[in-house]
């Protein structure tokens, strides 16, 4: 059984396609679970801030790795692969189906091969992308027009504002949150009360992310633009699963 792995930039669908594939292997008798790849989504009080799945998402799709980490904790790359590792052979000793969700790139890496830390920086592409994974994997590249992405990231920021992801950030900032619980993309924007800062700096990662993917070793790019998630997951499953490997 292969790992299905869903990497691509932020508001790009990740979270919507991954309950969608999920209906469609449940129908093929499967049980899958998803595992998250974000280097924020780990922390406890950053849910809104972070797009975490929504409970009633979460009640669609079984999501682990996510709200897992106190926010006053420090919390890194390897410590994680230790999770992932752990949760993802748990999983395929059962007989369940990890879906690895995420956008980004070291976690992603980190989920599905191993890290060496003597070797040259984590994030360069040759650790990164390199082609070996622990497991068998089918590593789906998520791309869209981006003019079409970025106005999807602006809708999204101002539906998380609308959800209190800026009374999110004040409780967590006063309750002491980490120097890595931080770094989560729209932290300091928001405290600053700056909606358009994080609507730019968003809009800049996601630009990286699309850049990060084209070194993927191995990974099927699929252009979602104006797709419905129904249409994407089906042609993951026929065109990339249904294969001797999967």
């Amino acid at each position: 059984m292969r790992i299905i792995a869903l990497f691509g930039p932020t508001g790009v669908g990740k979270t919507a396609l991954a309950l969608t594939l999920a209906r469609q292997l449940r129908a093929r008798g499967e049980d899958p679970v998803a595992v998250s790849a974000d280097a924020l989504q780990v922390y406890e009080g950053l849910q809104t801030l972070t797009g975490v799945a929504s409970p009633a998402e979460q009640a669609q799709l079984e999501h682990r790795l996510v709200g897992c980490v106190p926010l006053h904790a420090t919390f890194s790359a390897g410590q994680y692969a230790k999770l992932a590792h752990a949760e993802i052979d748990r999983l395929l000793q059962i007989g369940r189906r990890p879906i690895v969700v995420g956008g980004t790139g070291l976690y992603l890496r980190a989920a599905l091969g191993e890290l060496d830390f003597k070797r040259p920086p984590p994030d360069a592409p040759s650790q990164l992308w390199s082609k070996d994974m622990r497991r068998p994997t089918l590593l789906v590249g998520l791309t869209m027009e981006r003019a079409a992405l970025y106005a999807r990231i602006d809708v999204r920021v101002d539906e998380m504002i609308a959800a209190g992801a800026r009374e999110e950030v004040l409780r967590a900032n006063g309750a002491g949150a980490s120097a890595t619980a931080r770094k989560a993309l729209g932290f300091e924007e928001l405290l600053a009360g700056d909606v358009e800062a994080m609507k730019r700096h968003t809009r800049n990662y996601a630009r990286r992310q699309l850049t990060w993917m084209r070194k993927m070793a191995g990974v099927q790019p699929i252009d979602v633009t104006g797709r419905d998630p129904h249409d994407v997951a089906r042609e993951i499953v026929e065109r990339h699963l249904d294969s001797p490997a999967s």
